[in-house]
């Protein structure tokens, strides 16, 4: 890779820019449909399977739509991400107007599911933006720079947070989800606007892999996925697919939280200003990303990541062993605070130790592994409290004559218990992956000079 040339950082700015509103919009539609399936059906196992049907969307195009990156120019990539958000978000409104309010009441109605499925589509489609930006991050910002930019992208992504969950809570409220998606379709045409007028340096307008229609092509090139070929790049990278791992694992547990803690959070507090907390906690995010690009991760990110899990596990054993909303604020915040931590720590490492020319396809694979834990645990979540977890902490339960005189008994409780758990869980795991071996081997290879092999 060759220094950005003039304007490549303004190109950059300009396109993280484009990116979080583009984020804003496309989360605007996650969160309203997630309050307004609950509001509508009362049910915390419908929100549990919205969670697990996002999640399965998102593995299952991941893989896809990192090809799509290293094979296609990146503001290409861009644009056609925004054109199927909106041809979505404009069906799914089209059903909504044409289809009784009470048919989408019924969990077992097809209305209900088409219409989820239809949106988490236009949701899904964005998701190229978050394969392609890090890819554009080492494409037009120097290497010793990189995990200030993926700061950035921290901060943009917290400024989405900020505004995205006061907005799907007040048009969730005022509109229901048809307000939801004529604004999302009126913000998508914004942006796919300013899009068109951003331009690239050359470097970073081609793709970044050899394909049929570029001068350094072999024979027999072409744009397919090649998964196997991916396979090999991560696997020539010491400790990388252990920490592919740890991140699924991490998700894994992070689909517990997916699946409840919107249904947990209503529980407490009307949708407005469950909103409106979201928004106030996820200025911390905002605060993260702007810490990250001033003084960036420091010579060690990976350390950096193992540090802040161990903080996010212990944050999350313990922020709901009370209702309070005091409580849950708090802990919300400081989640939203380490969020952008991790994340850059794992897209700096990445950025150095995997080629160019397969960042796409390793970027998108690794979402693909991680996010495919993610569905397993909301998938079964759901059901699992609904059906097991909140009887045991209701009157009559094991759990509410175990420890219901402090920790609380009902429904919510039961909710709250899951959480405990699952912190608990993730503080073990992250110890265990601290004092590992491919921890170590990992930490050598991003250390190591560009083209030097790491110690074995």
């Amino acid at each position: 890779m060759s220094e950005p040339a003039p304007g490549a950082i303004r190109a950059f700015h300009a396109l993280l820019a484009n990116t979080a509103v583009a984020g804003v919009v496309n989360y605007t539609v996650w969160f309203a449909l997630t309050f307004w399936v609950f509001l509508e059906t009362r049910s915390v196992f419908a929100t549990g399977m919205v969670a697990g049907v996002f999640l399965v969307l998102t593995a299952a195009f991941a893989v896809w739509f990192g090809s799509l990156v290293d094979h296609h120019g990146k503001l290409r990539v861009m644009l056609g991400s925004s054109l199927a958000s909106l041809a979505f978000y404009a069906v799914g409104l089209g059903l909504l107007l044409l289809t009784p309010e009470p048919a989408f009441r019924e969990v077992a109605g097809p209305h209900l599911w088409v219409l989820i499925g239809l949106a988490m589509l236009g949701v899904i489609a964005g998701n190229l933006r978050n394969i392609a930006l890090p890819t554009l991050v080492t494409a037009l910002v120097p290497e010793d720079r990189r995990d200030r930019a993926n700061g950035l992208v921290g901060m943009a992504t917290g400024i989405g947070f900020l505004t995205t969950s006061v907005i799907s809570g007040l048009l969730v409220a005022w509109g229901g989800m048809s307000g939801a998606l004529v604004f999302a379709l009126g913000m998508t045409v914004l942006v796919i606007a300013q899009l068109l007028t951003v331009r690239l340096p050359a470097h970073a307008a081609a793709p970044a892999a050899a394909g049929p229609d570029t001068p350094d092509a072999p024979a027999g090139a072409g744009r397919g996925v090649d998964l196997a070929g991916t396979l090999k790049v991560v696997a020539a990278v010491p400790g990388l697919f252990a920490l592919i791992l740890f991140a699924t694992f991490n998700n894994f547990l992070g689909g517990v939280f997916m699946a409840l803690m919107d249904a947990y959070g209503l529980s407490l507090m009307p949708v407005e200003a469950w909103g409106l907390l979201w928004g106030g906690v996820s200025v911390a995010f905002i605060v993260a990303g702007l810490v990250i690009a001033r003084t960036g991760l420091g010579p060690k990110p990976l350390r950096t990541l193992m540090i802040v899990n161990l903080l996010m596990w212990g944050v999350a054993s313990i922020f709901t062993v009370q209702p309070s909303i005091a409580l849950l604020a708090a802990g919300c915040a400081a989640w939203m605070f380490l969020g952008p931590w991790a994340e850059a720590a794992e897209q700096t490492t990445l950025q150095k130790v995997v080629p160019y020319e397969r960042q796409g396809r390793v970027f998108g694979f690794a979402q693909a592994v991680e996010q495919a834990a993610s569905p397993l645990t909301a998938f079964l979540i759901g059901p699992l409290t609904q059906f097991v977890v909140i009887p045991f902490m209701s009157d009559g339960g094991a759990g509410a004559a175990a420890i219901g005189g402090w920790f609380g008994t009902g429904p919510e409780r039961g909710m709250a218990l899951v959480f405990t758990l699952a912190g608990l869980t993730g503080l073990l795991v992250t110890v265990l992956a601290f004092n590992s071996r491919p921890y170590r081997r990992l930490s050598a290879a991003y250390a190591a000079p560009a083209g030097e092999a790491p110690p074995p």
